[in-house]
């Protein structure tokens, strides 16, 4: 029996589901593929057949910003052919592909520009593949652990419902003795992964800001209350958690407003969530092609972007990005990990970077 994806209480609770499909001949050599292109086609969705996830051609639109939202309610179905792994520093050695691209708004986003003209969602069925990579890579370092980032271009708990790849890379890592899996999530659509055998070597974690941020410049992400919510349930199941605080964003009030976003973790979450909890701390930054295409795609953002108040940090590749001068980011810094030592004090804040 099909599940009818777009009668479910999750649909109403703003599960992605796509308007568009598009699906790789090879694709259906897979289950996964199979299985998706029958439930799919049984909703009704159109699908067509697309030589290549990388060339996908025929997403509606008048113009670019429609183009681009349209590509956004887009999934494409494939098989991911490059298994080498991208590094994924510093928050793992390795990025594991199970997806790319994200349905959320958030203007920020880095993606704007890693994934550039093909802002649509890419799900990859060879999934035991993938796994079987992520193998070779933990024997090749056997002795240490090897920690992967699977939120690196994507967020896949936004997919899980269609996928449940995550679920199986999570209860895969958890048999590795040396390997484990970290990812990053803005949505609360946790309840299947609850159960999975995690054997506490996958950390959760969520991406939380201020109320300025989240309302200016995340749309289509679950919001505050229901993250935290999703943090206490997935605290109750023995993941580690952790909390990414990105992107620290200068705006009037940011001390008030990043305090009053840390009372609240500490008020409202359950007390198996501090007992390994992490923070990460990402100032905001963008590069000359992000802010283009930010316009671009959100011509009505608050999102600041002035060059002239920004300091350019070199990156490698010679390429580099605007963050803040460092005053500012100094400024950032101190009162993120003060109110952390004050509210959390066994918390491990991991980097600032």
């Amino acid at each position: 029996m099909v599940t009818k994806l777009l009668d479910t209480p999750e649909k109403k609770a703003g599960l992605f589901v796509p308007d568009y499909v598009f699906v790789e001949p090879n694709a259906l050599n897979y289950p996964l593929g199979q299985d998706l292109y029958h439930r799919l086609k049984a909703e009704g969705i159109p699908l067509q057949m697309t030589t290549s996830h990388n060339q996908v051609r025929g997403i509606p639109g008048e113009t670019d910003v429609e183009k681009y939202r349209n590509a956004k309610r887009t999934l494409v179905i494939g098989v991911r052919k490059t298994l080498k792994f991208e590094t994924s520093k510093p928050s793992a050695e390795y990025a594991i592909p199970l997806a790319t691209g994200c349905a959320a708004h958030c203007h920020y986003c880095y993606l704007n520009t890693n994934i550039g003209s093909k802002p649509y969602i890419r799900v990859y069925v060879n999934t035991d593949e993938i796994l079987a990579q992520a193998k070779t890579y933990i024997e090749e370092r056997r002795g240490e652990i090897t920690r992967f980032e699977a939120a690196c271009t994507s967020d896949p708990v936004s997919i899980e419902h269609l996928t449940g790849n995550l679920k199986r890379a999570i209860e895969f890592m958890g048999e590795q003795e040396y390997g484990r899996l970290r990812f990053v999530t803005k949505f609360h659509h946790v309840d299947s992964l609850l159960d999975a055998k995690h054997n506490k070597h996958t950390r959760f974690r969520f991406s939380m800001n201020a109320d300025y941020v989240i309302k200016n410049f995340e749309p289509g992400t679950s919001s505050f209350a229901q993250r935290l919510e999703a943090a206490g349930k997935v605290a109750q199941a023995g993941y580690p958690l952790g909390f990414i605080l990105a992107p620290l964003y200068w705006f009037d009030g940011w001390e008030a407003g990043y305090t009053d976003l840390l009372e609240r973790l500490q008020g409202q979450l359950v007390p198996e969530a501090t007992a390994d909890l992490t923070f990460e701390l990402i100032q905001h930054r963008f590069t000359k092609i992000a802010k283009s295409l930010i316009l671009q795609r959100y011509p009505k953002t608050k999102l600041a972007m002035n060059e002239e108040e920004r300091k350019y940090k070199w990156g490698k590749y010679g390429k580099g990005k605007y963050v803040y001068p460092d005053v500012q980011a100094k400024a950032l810094q101190a009162h993120l990990e003060k109110e952390i030592a004050r509210l959390f004090p066994q918390a491990k804040i991991e980097y600032f970077t």
